[in-house]
Formats: structure tokens, sequence, C-alpha cells
């Protein structure tokens, strides 16, 4: 029997990590909402279309077909995973997913991956509007301290610049945003299991999703 897995939390609280290795261990899919969410913020700003609520919005999205395989993200075709690991691409996101009709557009893709078999799903409303009937959910949070930390040197180890305080200014403006927009914000699903990874390490949060999951549905994973 298949089953969903959500992780919900703001940016930077290490859950795309933590979703991936938990899928891994589990041997089934990940599905990356964030990735979605940045290919069509990078799409419709190349194409000099506004983030407001109008047909010319509506029209281009009916144009966007994105495909997730395996770690790539194909957007019309053309591979653009390189293109949307970016701060700036990352702040796009923040804009245009407050956009009624972008996240509508995306609500039925997201869906439809459980169709797929059981997936680990990752994103900012995945628990609460996606898959508000998951069978277990998480919200991973960090203070945004620390949030910028990591991301300060996971930047730095890629070799690319980086400055903690505009890192740390971004986090906590981009949290500000996805909590106060009116469409879908960012909040704690119900039934959620929260946890706070501000002193833990990657390893110690996937391995405390793991038993989390397995006490929850010991019968789905005990093959896994």
């Amino acid at each position: 029997m298949s089953y969903v897995i959500t992780i919900d939390g703001p940016a930077g609280a290490g859950k795309s990590s933590a979703a991936k290795d938990t899928a891994e261990k589990l041997g089934i899919n990940y599905l990356d909402t964030g990735a979605i969410y940045r290919a069509i913020a990078l799409i419709l700003s190349q194409s000099e279309v506004k983030p407001i609520d109008d047909e010319i919005m509506r029209e281009a999205l009916s144009d966007i077909q994105i495909e997730l395989r395996g770690k790539a993200v194909l957007v019309n075709g053309f591979d653009v995973t390189g293109e949307i690991r970016t701060p700036e691409v990352d702040e796009l996101a923040s804009v245009y997913s407050a956009v009624p009709s972008v996240r509508k557009a995306l609500l039925a893709l997201q869906k439809e991956q459980e169709n797929h078999g059981s997936i680990v799903a990752e994103g900012r409303d995945v628990g609460s509007v996606v898959f508000p009937n998951a069978k277990v959910k998480f919200f991973i949070t960090a203070s945004p301290e620390a949030r910028a930390e990591r991301r300060y040197k996971e930047r730095i180890s890629k070799g690319r610049p980086a400055d903690y305080d505009a890192i740390l200014k971004a986090i906590i403006e981009r949290d500000r945003n996805d909590s106060s927009r009116e469409v879908s914000p960012l909040t704690v699903p119900e039934g959620a299991v929260y946890l706070d990874t501000s002193d833990m390490t990657e390893e110690e949060t996937v391995q405390f999703i793991l038993n989390k999951v397995k006490e929850a549905l010991p019968y789905e994973t005990q093959t896994k």
C-alpha cells in the first residue's frame, strides 16, 4: 500500500536534504515541490511576466510544462536544474508562489505524484494543502541564525560568493513573506511532528524522521 510523508518548513531548515535522504532510505519517491516553484518563477521572470494574478499570467502558465526526471528539472523539455539553484531564483520563487494562479496551476501536478507510488514530499504547504491526508507529517524548522550559517557554509563549499549578514536578512524576509501571504501561508500542518533542528546534524534529523515513520507505519515500511 502506498503512502505519503510530508515535510514542511521555512527556507534553509534542511528539509530538502532530509526529505531526499529519507526517501532514499525508505526506497520511495521524492517530490521536491520547491524545485517546481523555482522553475516556474525562473521561466515567468525570463518571459517578463509580472507576479500578478491576471490573464497574462494564466496564459503563460498554460504554456509551461514541468517534468521531474530523477534529480533533473525540465521546463518545456529544457533542463533548468542548475539555473534554479541560485539566491536570485530563491527570492523570485517566494514572490511568484504567493500568486493564487501559480499555486492553483501547480497543485494538480503535485497531487498527481501520489499516483506513482509512495512519496516523501517537501515544501511549505504539502502537509496542509497538497497532501492534507498524508499518513505522517513533519514540520522542520531552525533558528534564522542556524539556517543562515548552513546556507553560508553550503555556498562557500561550492565556491560561490557568500555574505552571512545578507543571507540572514534574506531568510528573515523570506519567512515574513511565506508566513503572511494570503494563499497557503507557511504554517504547521495539523497533526505534524514539530522538529527544531538548530542543534541537530543532518544525520540526526533523518534518523529522527525514520524512527517516527516506522513507528507510524510499521507494516508499510518493514520490508524497506
